[in-house]
């Protein structure tokens, strides 16, 4: 179906009155419209009930009690513009109403990074210190130091921060953009005390500094998936998703350097996508500890310092 046998939002807000009717209207016609979800959500339901409840500023996970208000009219042009834009231009919610979240927590998004939606946000909101084979030996309470590479909207330094309470955070990212809207969000998230964003390309701005936890999702988008990408991920930034062929480029100069700036009983905890196999044929002698998540099997692993060390 084309998006020029949508109606105008002005007819939309003057038919439709509540927010049942809006989740109803969106539904269809998200439905209708093949859009692809992927961005926070994981499908034309949630991302309908996404778009009205941060498009009337209630709360993220209450729809229910509010399906059947009275909206003002100027609320029913403002969800009207919003699902029809969702439709139009095939950008991820979050860029249209300027919100992300992660692990529950709210953060600032707009086309500057790729719209926030990693694993290990779960992992550090619900129990990153456990997995499959036993305990991760790192304890929050000893943790003084941590890094976060490729930081983009600088989401998951605020929620390493949040959960080693006695850590400083240094956060790199390669582009300026990020990081001005991961200033956007330390300021909003008050730690920026304890957390500090630097320009540059993985380690190299970091002058030798040693972390008890590395933590990273940097891109891991191979050549294939990058062209046959649907149009809402072609809003992203590319460089916040392409990583060479196989998309292992980076987690490939990720390992080959992370064991140089951990200190002896630190580890790295790196997403990296579905290259399992390619990652444990490289490198026979890491013995890499995955992580499941609620929605991931085999996309997040943990190795400690001295692996690191011996493997690389």
């Amino acid at each position: 179906m084309s998006p020029d046998s949508l109606p105008d939002a002005a007819l939309v807000a003057a038919e439709l009155v509540s927010p049942r009717d809006f989740l109803r209207f969106a539904l269809s016609h998200f439905r209708a419209h093949e859009l692809v979800f992927g961005h926070g959500t994981t499908d034309a339901l949630d991302e309908a009930a996404f778009l009205i409840l941060e498009g009337l500023s209630l709360p993220i996970d209450k729809l229910d009690p509010f399906l059947d208000a009275r909206l003002l009219p100027a609320e029913r042009m403002r969800l009207a513009e919003l699902i029809l834009a969702r439709i139009t231009t095939r950008k991820p919610a979050s860029y249209l109403v300027k919100r992300a979240y992660v692990g529950g927590v709210p953060f600032y998004v707009d086309e500057r990074v790729i719209v926030p939606r990693s694993f290990i946000g779960e992992l550090l909101r619900t129990g990153l210190f456990s997995g499959e084979e036993g305990p991760i030996l790192v304890d929050p309470e000893t943790v003084v130091s941590a890094l976060d590479l490729c930081t983009g909207s600088g989401c998951l330094a605020i929620l390493t921060a949040q959960t080693f309470p006695h850590a400083h955070v240094d956060a790199v990212d390669l582009s300026p953009d990020a990081l001005d809207v991961a200033r956007i969000n330390v300021a909003d998230s008050g730690l920026g005390e304890r957390l500090s964003l630097f320009h540059g390309d993985l380690f190299a701005p970091l002058a030798g500094r040693r972390y008890d936890i590395i933590i990273t999702n940097p891109p891991y988008v191979g050549a294939d998936v990058m062209a046959a990408l649907p149009p809402e991920y072609a809003h992203e930034p590319e460089m916040a998703l392409a990583s060479g062929e196989d998309g292992l480029d980076i987690v490939r100069r990720i390992l080959s350097e992370a064991g140089n700036h951990l200190t002896a009983e630190g580890g790295l905890l790196c997403e990296m996508g579905e290259g399992r196999e390619i990652l444990e044929a490289e490198y026979p002698d890491l013995p890499f500890l995955w992580l499941d998540t609620a929605d991931s099997a085999g996309e997040v692993f943990w190795l400690d310092a001295a692996a690191l060390r011996r493997g690389t």
